[in-house]
């Protein structure tokens, strides 16, 4: 038989792989090839960073408020809105995040790397888009760090930002397998003030933890008290009986990258580095 009339095996096969029939191989393969790397790559466990897309940084935002002031004061005809204005300030103080978010993966990344095993431990981890994501890769790179970053397929071309490291840069059309990637690796997670996605991806943490389907430690650390307070009356849903109690000691709360710092690494050493814990 002629070696150019073979039809081609199915799992060459674009039109097959790309098929209904192979969609338990395409999630499949977005489980076992991130298992693949992170094994070579020895990628024990990770510090994972949750945020805004949309987030800038200060200086950006700043530069953005400061140029539609100056379009104000020159021509009061063409000036920009007070709606206008009052987004781009609310721009300047949702950057602060971003600044805040680079010091503090920064500071984990310092710790972790003076620990000296030979297993990376506590890798930061990110979504791999911009805003709050770009900060925590950014802030690992700068500190000298490999870091982790699980993207996702979507319309509007989230693509990977610059600061992932390249041999741990992924990409997901699943936003379940890509789930399972943050919550397998985590030992701490750092939820920065954000919109839909930070949300679920936040409750669906906090309930696993709630319901025991993550059976392990983890660190979880709310930042941006104000924020999350005014977004979300955690005390209303004991008061009507939803939750328990306990369950609010799931998470801490933290304004600073000093005291989220602290915070996460004080778990972190009790419950995967203290002798007994071990």
């Amino acid at each position: 038989m002629n070696p150019a009339l073979r039809p081609p095996k199915f799992y060459k096969d674009p039109k097959f792989m790309n098929s209904p029939d192979a969609r338990s191989l395409r999630i499949l393969s977005e489980y076992l090839g991130p298992l693949s790397y992170f094994q070579r790559e020895k990628i024990k466990d990770t510090i994972v960073f949750f945020g805004s897309a949309r987030a800038i940084p200060r200086s950006e935002a700043e530069q953005e408020y400061r140029v539609l002031l100056k379009a104000k004061s020159k021509s009061p005809r063409s000036a920009p809105s007070s709606a206008d204005l009052q987004r781009a300030k609310t721009r300047v103080e949702l950057a602060a995040y971003y600044d805040e978010a680079v010091e503090l993966s920064r500071l984990l990344t310092v710790w972790a790397l003076s620990l000296g095993k030979k297993a990376r431990r506590f890798v930061v981890c990110s979504g791999g888009g911009p805003g709050i994501m770009e900060a925590a890769n950014q802030g690992a790179r700068l500190a000298g760090g490999k870091t982790v970053g699980l993207n996702i397929s979507l319309p509007f071309e989230q693509a990977p930002n610059s600061y992932i490291s390249p041999e741990l840069s992924f990409e997901f059309h699943y936003f379940f397998t890509r789930k399972y990637w943050f919550a397998y690796l985590a030992k701490a997670l750092i939820v920065f003030p954000g919109g839909f996605g930070t949300l679920d991806e936040l409750m669906e943490i906090l309930t696993l933890l709630q319901t025991k389907k993550i059976s392990k430690k983890m660190v979880v650390l709310l930042y941006g008290t104000k924020y999350w307070k005014q977004l979300l009356n955690f005390e209303a849903l004991v008061r009507w009986g939803t939750v328990d109690p306990e369950d609010l000691k799931l998470f801490q709360f933290a304004d600073s990258p000093k005291q989220a710092f602290k915070t996460v690494r004080a778990g972190l050493e009790r419950h995967y580095l203290n002798p007994d814990a071990l």
